[in-house]
């Protein structure tokens, strides 16, 4: 421990802390437990845009899933294979798609029968086929937070099952257009295997209803949303990938000619990072204290967006526990990361680790209060 706060001391605070041993152990991981059933991964960008982070995750063969052109341009950037790319999202501009046909990416997943007509329109004028994969709404409820819930009718994303008849008679028109396959992504943090469990029980159905029309899809995606443990990062490092990559081979009905896709984010990269930051002040309340530390809600939004409850350790003190807040400087009743949590005695200058932050940390921070965009190192630093 005093190895590592001498490390951290020669940084300005705030800044995210990435464990690539960690990261490296999970690609292994995953890579292994998805490769008994020849299952395809793409790794979620969105969760984080890193370059490092990035080419690390490439280096073990893994292909990736972008949410906008520009994360199409960063995975190419770090090396990922263009017929590895797929490009999802409701609200894909011209100049995105553009992009996807220009970087021949391997699939668009198609949201609704408008973005299939531009798309198609797109690839006329640049004399390209899109291979797509429609993204289907199986409505079925996750057990998550109803803000990362995706997979309901009452949510925006992808085509109701009711119109794939106008769907499918669309698509005959369509001439520079490759169906390729079927998406699914229900939502995110889900770790009761049986949700996933029903997918496979309502992907199956929904391949029969493809055969009775005559259509082979050669792909199936799955999307991702598999969770971690937020509460022992420590004693759950790795996610369950055996159990999560079982299920979908044990309930998934596939055909031999058809490979199956994973858009895996939060469970790659969210527990190899942390934010770590320097107690300013400590603050006296009436039944607690306020530990009042240099990074904000502009350096993680997970709980005030979300009510996400993450690990922290004060990694200078193993004193007497006593009961804080631990509050950040931006001017908003919001910007907090925990409430009542017992921590060794804390003093100014201390560092606090926030824990499990390496997806949906980084790649959400902003300049609000024209705070500085705070920097990233990693544990293989020379």
């Amino acid at each position: 421990m005093k190895e590592l706060i001498k490390k951290f001391e020669q940084y300005q605070t705030p800044f995210y802390w990435y464990d690539m041993e960690l990261l490296g152990n999970t690609l292994r991981v995953i890579k292994e437990e998805s490769s008994k059933y020849g299952f395809q991964v793409h790794y979620a960008v969105k969760a984080n845009a890193n370059l490092k982070i990035l080419k690390k995750i490439k280096e073990h063969g893994f292909g990736s899933d972008c949410v906008s052109g520009n994360e199409i341009l960063r995975s190419a950037e770090a090396g990922f294979a263009s017929d590895k790319i797929v490009f999802a999202g409701v609200g894909k501009s011209d100049e995105e798609i553009n992009i996807g046909l220009e970087n021949d990416i391997f699939a668009f997943n198609a949201e609704s029968i408008p973005e299939l007509e531009v798309i198609d329109e797109l690839a006329v004028l640049k004399d390209k086929a899109a291979n797509v994969a429609l993204r289907l709404n199986p409505n079925l409820a996750a057990s998550t937070h109803e803000y990362i819930s995706t997979g309901l009718n009452e949510n925006k994303f992808g085509i109701n099952l009711m119109d794939m008849d106008e769907v499918l008679k669309v698509l005959e028109g369509l001439k520079n257009i490759k169906l390729c396959g079927i998406h699914f992504h229900i939502g995110s943090q889900i770790t009761d295997m049986d949700n996933f469990k029903s997918l496979c029980d309502k992907v199956n159905g929904i391949q029969d209803w493809f055969e009775s029309k005559n259509i082979k899809l050669e792909h199936i995606n799955v999307g991702g949303g598999f969770g971690i443990d937020y509460e022992n990062p420590d004693k759950n490092p790795i996610p369950d990938f055996k159990a999560y990559f079982k299920v979908f081979a044990d309930n998934l009905q596939l055909r031999p000619y058809q490979q199956l896709h994973f858009e895996l984010g939060r469970s790659v990269v969210a527990q190899c990072g942390s934010l770590v930051a320097k107690v300013l002040y400590v603050k006296n309340g009436v039944e607690k204290k306020f530990a009042i530390v240099d990074a904000g809600i502009t350096e993680l939004i997970r709980p005030a967006l979300y009510k996400a409850r993450h690990e922290i350790h004060n990694i200078c003190s193993e004193e007497v526990r006593e009961k804080y807040d631990v509050v950040g400087p931006i001017c908003e009743s919001a910007d907090f990361f925990r409430k009542n949590i017992m921590l060794p005695t804390t003093k100014r200058g201390d560092l606090l680790a926030i824990r499990s932050v390496g997806a949906y940390g980084q790649v959400m921070t902003s300049r609000y209060n024209l705070r500085r965009i705070v920097e990233a190192h990693y544990s293989d630093d020379v």
